[in-house]
């Protein structure tokens, strides 16, 4: 009986992402467990684990992967790099109808590819089995204080991609000395916990949300918000989370109250294009609007925060955004812009933990229903595309692809 061979592609996005599927260790351990399996790795250059450590567990690196039959990766695909008749792993950005990534979905398509979207594996009850957001989060808010920190010069932090791994950055928690300032934070997921444990390990006081509105302090503390806490429905009927997410044309945003009293907003909560904003550049103008430092770990662009026009790179995560004119300026250039940390790739900032957790999750959770039975079907819902055409679950993105 043939092989099925798991090829590790190189990743062609720019800017680089040097995060991987699959560890050295774990494309080894899939070798050895699944027996009728071959793993074989792109070479490349740019990755937080080389070619020699691949090598180092017995993997074959090869220039050419366009003999295997699943193809993995992490970021978009460039275009040219297709190959037709192949099962590809990757976040490809397309279900919520991403323009910049039409011509992607249209050349899958063309190519009869079986797209399978990292971002919509899942279990029987519609939780994400597979994600980065833990590393999102905890990035996300530790560029949230640096940035804050680099705004009223404060304190200096490395960078997060300077670092070598995690145990590493958290030496650099010692070094944030905050004033009172009050962070809010949005999100109940894998993203938010990240943020958490970044804040509570700089000793950061957590309180509730009723408590951050109403009382003042002399040490820096966060709040955690949840969906019922900054939206309301519009006929003024209880707040249901099940509701929420089944319509959310049915509410309408309450953040205003937070963003009163906040300094900084760290945005970890998913958003769906139906819902509420978080706020609208009208209100960022408004007397009262407090928030001077947003870090958008979502990094929707033109989604629930006006102020997050373009993604921010790696190498310059932070610019400001001037509520008034609504547009992008230097990075602190003006005390009455609002500076904006957004960067979309925030785990490749400490790759190699990202990376290990990630591929754990793959291994446990999604390579035994792809390469044994399915009977939850898993790899079904996430299957975007298949033998030229959507999927019967991603039908609506018809018009989408035809423009």
């Amino acid at each position: 009986m043939a092989k099925t061979k798991i090829g590790i592609i190189k990743e062609g996005k720019v800017p680089i992402d040097r995060r991987v599927p699959f560890t050295p260790g774990q494309a080894e351990e899939i070798a050895r467990i699944f027996k009728n399996v071959e793993v074989k790795v792109q070479s490349s250059d740019i990755r937080s684990f080389s070619d020699e450590e691949y090598r180092d567990y017995g993997v074959k690196v090869t220039r050419d992967v366009s003999d295997c039959d699943i193809l993995v990766g992490v970021k978009e695909v460039p275009v040219k790099n297709l190959i037709e008749n192949k099962t590809y792993f990757f976040f490809s950005h397309t279900i919520k109808e991403q323009a910049y990534n039409r011509d992607l979905l249209r050349t899958i398509l063309k190519k009869k590819i079986r797209l399978i979207d990292y971002e919509v594996l899942t279990n029987s009850n519609g939780i994400r089995i597979v994600a980065f957001g833990r590393y999102a989060g905890l990035v996300g808010a530790y560029n949230a204080v640096l940035t804050y920190g680099k705004r009223y010069n404060l304190f200096h932090l490395r960078p997060a991609h300077t670092c070598f791994d995690l145990e590493d950055l958290k030496t650099e928690y010692g070094k944030v000395k905050l004033p009172a300032v009050k962070i809010a934070l949005t999100g109940g997921g894998r993203v938010a916990k990240g943020a958490m444990e970044v804040l509570n390990g700089m000793r950061i006081r957590k309180v509730t949300p009723a408590v951050f509105l109403n009382e003042r302090f002399q040490e820096p503390v966060y709040t955690q918000l949840n969906s019922r806490d900054y939206n309301q429905t519009r006929d003024g009927s209880e707040f249901s989370r099940t509701e929420f997410y089944r319509n959310p044309q049915n509410f309408e945003g309450d953040f205003l109250k937070y963003a009163r009293k906040a300094d900084l907003l760290i945005a970890g909560a998913y958003w769906a294009p139906h819902a509420p904003v978080l706020f609208t550049r009208q209100d960022a103008v408004k007397p009262d609007f407090k928030i001077r430092v947003i870090a958008d770990i979502t990094c929707d662009i033109e989604g629930s925060i006006p102020s997050t026009k373009q993604p921010a790179t790696i190498d310059d995560p932070i610019y400001d955004y001037n509520p008034t004119d609504d547009k992008v300026e230097p990075p602190l250039s003006d005390e009455g812009n609002i500076t904006v940390m957004a960067v979309d790739n925030l785990p490749c900032e400490l790759p190699r933990n990202a990376s290990e957790d990630f591929g754990r999750e793959l291994i446990d959770n999604v390579l035994p229903h792809l390469l044994g039975d399915d009977p939850q079907k898993i790899i079904e819902r996430a299957t975007i595309t298949k033998d030229g055409a959507l999927t019967n679950h991603y039908k609506y993105l018809r018009n989408y692809v035809a423009g």
